[in-house]
């Protein structure tokens, strides 16, 4: 990985100090989100970058590493600058770079970052750091705007279908680590979504918290199964691999999620789960969380409810929605995306169940497939004074 700041830019950015005009002294460039997917945009992930890049100083063998590759790849290299920069500033950036708070959630076509050089003898530097300095931004903004746009989607479902919304915090938990393009994005993607929710299977996410925002502990998982710890007890033994969950990870106030569908996910419900398990289930002392991965989600989820209903019965919230006993629960985690998560719960609310019954999981729709069109950033440069 790339750690010369010199070099952390796209090739034509090296001869941009030669087409300034003379006498150049202050280049000002703003980025902001001029709209698409969502109208607001949350902002996040810029002390991340600062903290991890611009805090150290460049050195002569930055500089030296970069004439070479510069003059090797074709393009010119500002060798006196970057001199004058490790000579004068001991090699820190010559910059300000104003912003407002992370967190902060506002309207499209509205400023979320400024920067400036603060040396006339270094115009040339602002630009030279756009590619570095959007891609810092424009990239947690929008996992943490998608997140924020599911919690409002759940958000309102809650409001009109339970009796609180208390839940809120761990109804999206993120499983998007295996499914991002690197360790960094899952690292900054995870800590972007802790913005919005709690529930997270991305570690990584938790460290950039807690290194770089001196977080505690933001974000929290349980136990789960996986196909292949269920599958490998056999088909035959399908209710025993259920068991032994429960005998591990069951308990007071403790939850454990439990894949269902490695056969025949109904079965599991009506014979298993509601069937030889149902009293394990009932006196566990925590929660028993079902979840399907396969199959139309819409389809699965309602039925999947309607069948926990019909074995372990449901009470009728002052909303009027049935709820499961808070013994057991479900989570869908295949197929989800913020269209997904509103068609769900539209019509699990038009069939009478309530959303505090389900919890989802979204792993690449939340941390992958995103690009910079979602909020279609912009870097401009409206201010260079001579």
């Amino acid at each position: 990985m790339n750690t010369n700041t010199i070099l952390n830019v796209d090739s034509y950015k090296t001869s941009h100090y030669l087409q300034y005009p003379p006498g150049a002294e202050i280049v000002s460039s703003y980025i902001e989100s001029r709209g698409g997917e969502y109208d607001f945009s949350l902002f996040f992930g810029l002390q991340i970058f600062i903290k991890q890049y611009l805090l150290h100083p460049i050195t002569a063998d930055d500089i030296n590493e970069a004439n070479e590759v510069l003059t090797a790849h074709g393009v010119p290299f500002n060798r006196t600058g970057w001199e004058y920069i490790l000579d004068t500033h001991q090699g820190y950036l010559p910059m300000e770079i104003q912003a407002i708070p992370e967190g902060t959630v506002l309207p499209t076509s509205n400023v979320l970052v400024q920067a400036q050089n603060t040396d006339p003898n270094c115009a040339w530097l602002t630009s030279y750091l756009e590619t570095a300095l959007l891609r810092a931004v424009w990239y947690p903004t929008t996992v943490a705007t998608r997140s924020k746009y599911c919690r409002q989607i759940i958000l309102a479902a809650l409001e009109q279908t339970a009796d609180t919304p208390a839940s809120l915090n761990f109804k999206l938990h993120d499983f998007g680590a295996r499914g991002v393009s690197s360790m960094e994005s899952a690292s900054i993607g995870g800590a972007a979504h802790l913005l919005n929710f709690m529930g997270t299977d991305t570690i990584s996410g938790i460290l950039t918290l807690r290194r770089y925002y001196n977080a505690d502990m933001p974000g929290f998982s349980i136990p789960a199964a996986e196909h292949s710890t269920i599958t490998c007890w056999s088909r035959d033994n399908e209710g025993q691999a259920y068991a032994n969950m429960l005998d591990q990870f069951a308990g007071s106030e403790k939850i454990v999620a439990v894949v269902s569908d490695s056969y025949d996910l109904f079965n599991a419900i009506d014979n298993l789960w509601g069937g030889t398990l149902r009293e394990r289930v009932i006196n566990n002392g925590g929660t028993v969380v079902i979840r399907p991965d396969s199959g139309n989600p819409v389809d699965i989820v309602c039925e999947s409810i309607q069948r926990l209903i019909n074995k372990f019965g449901s009470r009728t919230n002052s909303k009027g929605y049935q709820v499961l006993p808070d013994y057991i629960r479900v989570i869908q985690g295949d197929g989800v995306n913020p269209a997904m998560i509103a068609e769900i719960l539209k019509v699990m609310q038009s069939k009478g169940l309530s959303a505090e019954n389900i919890a989802f999981g979204m792993g690449g729709e939340l941390l992958q497939n995103i690009n910079r069109d979602i909020l279609i950033p912009l870097k401009n440069t409206p201010f260079c004074r001579r």
